[in-house]
Protein backbone atom coordinates (compact mmCIF):
# COMPACT_ATOMS: atom_id res chain seq x y z
CA UNK A 1 0.00 0.00 0.00
CA UNK A 2 1.34 3.13 -1.20
CA UNK A 3 1.02 6.57 1.56
CA UNK A 4 0.38 9.71 0.90
CA UNK A 5 2.62 11.75 3.43
CA UNK A 6 1.31 15.05 5.92
CA UNK A 7 3.38 18.00 5.52
CA UNK A 8 4.65 17.19 9.15
CA UNK A 9 5.74 13.62 8.03
CA UNK A 10 7.66 15.32 4.68
CA UNK A 11 8.83 18.26 7.44
CA UNK A 12 10.45 14.83 9.59
CA UNK A 13 11.74 13.57 6.40
CA UNK A 14 13.67 16.45 5.58
CA UNK A 15 14.65 16.92 8.70
CA UNK A 16 16.15 13.07 8.87
CA UNK A 17 17.87 13.81 5.35
CA UNK A 18 19.11 16.60 6.13
CA UNK A 19 20.97 15.09 8.85
CA UNK A 20 21.76 11.81 6.60
CA UNK A 21 23.15 14.46 3.47
CA UNK A 22 25.33 16.13 6.16
CA UNK A 23 27.18 13.16 7.33
CA UNK A 24 27.75 12.01 3.61
CA UNK A 25 29.52 15.23 3.34
CA UNK A 26 31.34 15.07 6.23
CA UNK A 27 32.62 11.59 5.19
CA UNK A 28 34.18 13.24 2.01
CA UNK A 29 37.13 14.49 4.31
CA UNK A 30 36.92 10.95 6.34
CA UNK A 31 37.18 8.27 3.61
CA UNK A 32 40.98 7.81 2.95
CA UNK A 33 43.86 5.20 2.20
CA UNK A 34 43.76 2.80 5.85
CA UNK A 35 40.67 3.81 7.56
CA UNK A 36 38.44 0.99 8.23
CA UNK A 37 34.94 0.30 7.35
CA UNK A 38 34.27 0.18 11.10
CA UNK A 39 35.48 3.19 11.96
CA UNK A 40 33.81 4.32 8.82
CA UNK A 41 30.29 2.98 10.85
CA UNK A 42 31.52 4.11 14.25
CA UNK A 43 32.12 7.65 13.46
CA UNK A 44 28.63 7.60 11.08
CA UNK A 45 26.77 6.56 14.02
CA UNK A 46 28.34 9.19 16.52
CA UNK A 47 27.53 11.67 13.85
CA UNK A 48 23.86 10.99 13.40
CA UNK A 49 23.51 10.84 17.11
CA UNK A 50 24.77 14.05 18.08
CA UNK A 51 22.24 15.49 15.19
CA UNK A 52 19.00 13.87 16.82
CA UNK A 53 18.93 11.64 14.83
CA UNK A 54 18.69 7.75 14.69
CA UNK A 55 20.39 5.24 12.60
CA UNK A 56 17.72 2.83 11.50
CA UNK A 57 19.88 -0.06 9.95
CA UNK A 58 21.39 -1.06 12.79
CA UNK A 59 19.59 -3.68 14.00
CA UNK A 60 17.30 -3.89 11.04
CA UNK A 61 16.26 -7.62 10.40
CA UNK A 62 19.49 -8.35 12.15
CA UNK A 63 22.02 -5.82 10.38
CA UNK A 64 24.67 -5.01 12.46
CA UNK A 65 25.77 -2.07 11.73
CA UNK A 66 24.27 1.44 11.38
CA UNK A 67 25.71 2.15 7.93
CA UNK A 68 26.22 -0.55 4.94
CA UNK A 69 29.86 -0.15 3.66
CA UNK A 70 30.01 -1.60 0.14
CA UNK A 71 33.84 -1.53 -1.54
CA UNK A 72 34.95 -2.42 -4.76
CA UNK A 73 32.79 -5.26 -6.50
CA UNK A 74 30.66 -5.57 -3.73
CA UNK A 75 27.32 -3.75 -5.10
CA UNK A 76 25.35 -3.24 -1.42
CA UNK A 77 25.12 -4.20 2.48
CA UNK A 78 28.53 -4.47 3.02
CA UNK A 79 29.14 -5.08 6.79
CA UNK A 80 31.56 -3.20 8.58
CA UNK A 81 34.63 -5.03 9.64
CA UNK A 82 38.52 -4.42 10.18
CA UNK A 83 39.04 -3.92 6.37
CA UNK A 84 41.42 -1.03 5.44
CA UNK A 85 40.68 1.13 2.39
CA UNK A 86 43.59 0.98 -0.16
CA UNK A 87 44.15 3.34 -2.71
CA UNK A 88 42.25 3.36 -6.18
CA UNK A 89 39.32 1.41 -3.91
CA UNK A 90 35.86 2.80 -4.41
CA UNK A 91 33.10 2.29 -1.25
CA UNK A 92 29.55 3.05 -0.98
CA UNK A 93 28.29 4.38 1.97
CA UNK A 94 24.16 3.95 2.40
CA UNK A 95 22.25 4.78 5.34
CA UNK A 96 18.73 5.34 6.65
CA UNK A 97 18.35 8.10 9.21
CA UNK A 98 14.87 8.72 11.11
CA UNK A 99 13.62 11.91 12.78
CA UNK A 100 10.61 11.60 14.66
CA UNK A 101 9.74 8.29 12.95
CA UNK A 102 10.12 9.34 9.66
CA UNK A 103 12.96 7.79 7.56
CA UNK A 104 15.17 8.93 4.97
CA UNK A 105 17.38 6.60 2.74
CA UNK A 106 20.92 7.76 0.78
CA UNK A 107 24.03 6.45 -0.54
CA UNK A 108 26.94 7.60 -2.16
CA UNK A 109 29.84 6.04 -3.97
CA UNK A 110 33.59 7.43 -2.65
CA UNK A 111 36.58 7.39 -4.38
CA UNK A 112 39.94 6.31 -2.33
CA UNK A 113 42.46 8.44 -3.97
CA UNK A 114 43.41 8.01 -7.50
CA UNK A 115 40.79 5.56 -9.56
CA UNK A 116 41.16 4.35 -13.10
CA UNK A 117 39.25 6.27 -15.60
CA UNK A 118 36.86 3.44 -16.29
CA UNK A 119 36.45 3.13 -12.90
CA UNK A 120 35.89 6.99 -12.73
CA UNK A 121 33.51 6.93 -15.30
CA UNK A 122 31.52 4.31 -13.41
CA UNK A 123 30.83 6.95 -10.69
CA UNK A 124 30.46 9.61 -12.79
CA UNK A 125 27.55 8.03 -14.74
CA UNK A 126 25.84 6.13 -12.08
CA UNK A 127 25.10 9.69 -10.57
CA UNK A 128 24.20 10.76 -13.60
CA UNK A 129 21.39 8.52 -13.76
CA UNK A 130 20.27 9.11 -10.60
CA UNK A 131 19.21 12.79 -11.47
CA UNK A 132 18.19 11.34 -14.92
CA UNK A 133 15.63 9.28 -12.69
CA UNK A 134 14.61 12.51 -10.83
CA UNK A 135 13.92 14.71 -13.05
CA UNK A 136 11.27 12.84 -14.38
CA UNK A 137 9.31 12.94 -11.07
CA UNK A 138 6.01 14.99 -10.95
CA UNK A 139 2.42 14.59 -9.78
CA UNK A 140 0.75 12.60 -12.49
CA UNK A 141 4.03 11.01 -14.58
CA UNK A 142 4.15 7.31 -14.88
CA UNK A 143 6.76 5.41 -12.19
CA UNK A 144 8.06 3.66 -15.12
CA UNK A 145 9.52 7.07 -16.18
CA UNK A 146 12.03 7.51 -13.61
CA UNK A 147 12.62 3.68 -14.82
CA UNK A 148 13.28 4.34 -18.27
CA UNK A 149 15.71 7.29 -17.35
CA UNK A 150 18.44 5.58 -15.26
CA UNK A 151 18.00 2.61 -17.83
CA UNK A 152 19.06 4.93 -21.07
CA UNK A 153 22.12 6.45 -18.77
CA UNK A 154 23.11 2.45 -18.54
CA UNK A 155 22.98 2.02 -21.86
CA UNK A 156 24.50 4.87 -23.18
CA UNK A 157 27.33 3.88 -21.67
CA UNK A 158 27.81 0.12 -21.64
CA UNK A 159 26.73 -0.63 -17.82
CA UNK A 160 25.26 -3.44 -16.18
CA UNK A 161 22.03 -2.46 -14.17
CA UNK A 162 21.39 -4.76 -10.86
CA UNK A 163 17.68 -5.98 -11.79
CA UNK A 164 17.81 -8.16 -7.99
CA UNK A 165 17.88 -4.68 -6.32
CA UNK A 166 15.31 -1.45 -6.81
CA UNK A 167 14.46 1.83 -5.19
CA UNK A 168 11.31 1.76 -2.92
CA UNK A 169 9.24 3.99 -1.37
CA UNK A 170 9.77 5.10 2.34
CA UNK A 171 8.15 6.75 4.97
CA UNK A 172 7.56 5.15 8.46
CA UNK A 173 9.15 1.98 7.22
CA UNK A 174 12.00 1.77 5.07
CA UNK A 175 10.46 -0.06 2.41
CA UNK A 176 7.29 0.82 1.46
CA UNK A 177 5.40 0.75 -1.94
CA UNK A 178 6.36 1.12 -4.80
CA UNK A 179 9.34 -0.61 -6.25
CA UNK A 180 11.40 1.67 -8.17
CA UNK A 181 12.91 -0.23 -10.93
CA UNK A 182 16.45 0.95 -12.54
CA UNK A 183 14.82 -0.66 -15.80
CA UNK A 184 12.07 -0.09 -17.90
CA UNK A 185 9.26 -2.57 -16.97
CA UNK A 186 5.63 -3.10 -16.93
CA UNK A 187 4.78 -3.42 -13.59
CA UNK A 188 5.91 0.64 -13.08
CA UNK A 189 2.23 1.94 -14.74
CA UNK A 190 1.56 3.73 -11.48
CA UNK A 191 1.24 6.86 -11.21
CA UNK A 192 3.01 9.46 -8.87
CA UNK A 193 0.63 11.39 -6.24
CA UNK A 194 1.39 14.60 -4.64
CA UNK A 195 2.98 13.69 -1.11
CA UNK A 196 4.58 10.11 -2.29
CA UNK A 197 7.71 9.85 -0.94
CA UNK A 198 10.88 7.52 -2.91
CA UNK A 199 13.92 6.20 -2.52
CA UNK A 200 15.80 6.24 -6.22
CA UNK A 201 18.90 4.55 -6.38
CA UNK A 202 20.71 3.49 -9.59
CA UNK A 203 22.96 0.43 -9.17
CA UNK A 204 25.43 0.16 -12.01
CA UNK A 205 28.02 -2.64 -12.67
CA UNK A 206 31.81 -2.16 -14.91
CA UNK A 207 31.06 -6.24 -16.23
CA UNK A 208 27.36 -8.07 -16.20
CA UNK A 209 24.87 -7.37 -14.15
CA UNK A 210 24.83 -10.31 -12.36
CA UNK A 211 24.97 -10.82 -8.79
CA UNK A 212 25.19 -13.46 -5.63
CA UNK A 213 25.04 -13.26 -1.98
CA UNK A 214 27.77 -13.71 0.50
CA UNK A 215 27.81 -16.35 3.17
CA UNK A 216 27.38 -13.70 5.72
CA UNK A 217 24.01 -13.32 3.98
CA UNK A 218 24.06 -9.62 3.62
CA UNK A 219 26.55 -8.61 1.33
CA UNK A 220 25.34 -8.86 -2.30
CA UNK A 221 28.85 -9.06 -4.67
CA UNK A 222 29.14 -8.84 -8.86
CA UNK A 223 29.78 -12.25 -9.93
CA UNK A 224 31.96 -11.00 -12.26
CA UNK A 225 34.09 -9.31 -10.10
CA UNK A 226 34.03 -5.95 -11.50
CA UNK A 227 33.30 -2.68 -9.65
CA UNK A 228 29.76 -1.09 -8.74
CA UNK A 229 28.90 2.21 -7.73
CA UNK A 230 25.41 3.15 -6.09
CA UNK A 231 23.84 6.25 -5.44
CA UNK A 232 20.61 7.60 -3.78
CA UNK A 233 18.01 10.38 -2.53
CA UNK A 234 14.93 9.93 -0.96
CA UNK A 235 12.33 12.93 -3.19
CA UNK A 236 8.98 13.94 -2.43
CA UNK A 237 6.30 14.01 -5.55
CA UNK A 238 5.07 17.75 -5.63
CA UNK A 239 2.30 19.02 -8.15
CA UNK A 240 5.54 21.15 -10.39
CA UNK A 241 8.17 18.31 -9.73
CA UNK A 242 9.89 16.68 -6.84
CA UNK A 243 11.68 18.09 -3.93
CA UNK A 244 15.04 15.98 -2.87
CA UNK A 245 14.90 15.28 0.82
CA UNK A 246 18.70 14.19 1.22
CA UNK A 247 20.44 17.18 -0.44
CA UNK A 248 20.38 20.99 0.04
Amino acid sequence: MISIKTDEEIADMKRAGKIAFDLLNYLENVIKEGITTKEIDTLSEKFVINRGGKMECKGYEGFPASVCTSVNEEVVHGIPGKKKLRKGDIITVDLVVSFNGMMADTARTYKVGNVSSEVDDLLTYTKEALYAGISKVKAGVKLNEISKAIEAVAKEHGLGIVRELTGHGIGKEMHEDPCVYNYSNNESELILEEGMTIAIEPMFTLGKRNVWLMEDDWTICTQDGKQSAHYEHTVVVTKEGYEILTGE
